[in-house]
C-alpha cells in the first residue's frame, strides 16, 4: 500500500488529518495533544502519527515547504489513504497593520501566483475556498474557546525570497491578510478530490512591521492554533 512519499499501511491513517508544513510540528503536536499515538511514515523524515484527542481518531502529518509538496502529500493521503478532512496548521506573513505576531488567520480564500491550478485545464479563473462546514465549526470552535480568529483571504506564493521586496503591497492593497505557501494547493486538491479542507495560519512574521518569530517558536507557540484545529476536526 505504500506510495513513494508515505509508507503507512492500510488503516494507519485517520480520515481526520492536521497538517503542519514543519514534520517536527507533526512531532510536537502528536506528543502534546494526542494520547495512544503511533508513528505512521518516516519517508524523508516527514512524520507523520495517529492518536486519539477527545475520543476520535486524528492524524497528524508534516507536508514540507510550498505548493509542490502540500500537493504530492494530500493527494496520496486523500487517495490512497482515505482522508477525507484536512486542516492545515501553519505560518503566514501578515501584510496588514491591524495583524500582530500569533494572530491566527482563517483563510477564507487563498489566491496564489502558482502554476498548481493549470493541471486542472480549466476554462477560467477558479477562487480556491475551504470546505464551508469546516469553516463553520471552526469559527464555532473559536468562540467557545475564546480564541481571536482573523478571518479573510490569504496568498499562497511560489516564492519566499521575491526579488521584489515591495511587491507584498499590491497583495495587500487588495485587502489580503497574509502570504503563505501552501494553502491554496491544499484547497485545489480537495476541492478536485471533493473531500472537506481549511486552512489556519498563525501569524510568524509581520511584513509592515518587520518582526519574525524565530525558529522554535513556529515550532512550539502555536498552541492555540492547533487546540482550534482539533475542536474544529472532531
Amino acid at each position: 500500500m505504500a506510495t513513494p512519499h508515505i509508507n503507512a499501511e492500510p488503516g494507519d491513517i485517520a480520515e481526520k488529518i492536521l497538517l503542519p508544513g514543519d514534520p517536527l510540528r507533526a512531532k510536537f503536536i502528536a506528543e502534546t495533544f494526542l494520547s495512544d499515538f503511533k508513528l505512521f511514515n518516516d519517508v524523508r523524515n516527514m512524520l507523520g502519527y495517529t492518536g486519539m484527542y477527545k475520543g476520535t481518531r486524528v492524524s497528524v502529518m508534516g507536508t514540507g515547504m510550498g505548493a509542490a509538496s502540500i500537493g504530492i502529500y494530500t493527494h496520496e493521503l486523500i487517495k490512497f489513504y482515505g482522508v477525507n478532512q484536512l486542516i492545515r496548521v501553519g505560518t503566514v506573513g501578515a501584510i496588514q497593520p491591524t495583524l500582530k505576531l500569533g494572530d491566527i488567520i482563517l483563510a477564507q480564500g487563498a489566491g496564489s501566483d502558482s502554476n498548481f491550478v493549470k493541471q486542472f485545464d480549466l476554462p477560467g479563473e477558479l477562487c480556491p475556498l475551504p470546505d464551508s462546514g469546516l469553516m463553520i465549526r471552526c469559527i464555532q470552535a473559536a468562540k467557545e474557546n475564546d480564541i481571536a480568529l482573523q478571518i479573510g483571504q490569504v496568498v499562497s506564493s511560489d516564492i519566499f525570497y521575491h526579488p521584489n521586496s515591495e511587491l507584498w503591497k499590491k497583495w495587500a492593497s487588495m485587502g489580503v491578510l497574509g502570504l503563505e505557501m501552501e494553502a491554496s494547493t491544499l484547497y485545489l486538491t480537495a476541492m478536485h478530490f471533493k473531500v472537506s479542507a481549511l486552512a489556519l495560519c498563525t501569524v510568524s512574521d509581520s511584513l509592515t512591521a518587520s518582526q519574525a518569530m524565530d525558529a522554535d517558536h513556529r515550532e512550539r507557540s502555536l498552541e492555540k492554533m492547533i487546540l482550534l484545529a482539533l475542536e474544529t476536526i472532531v
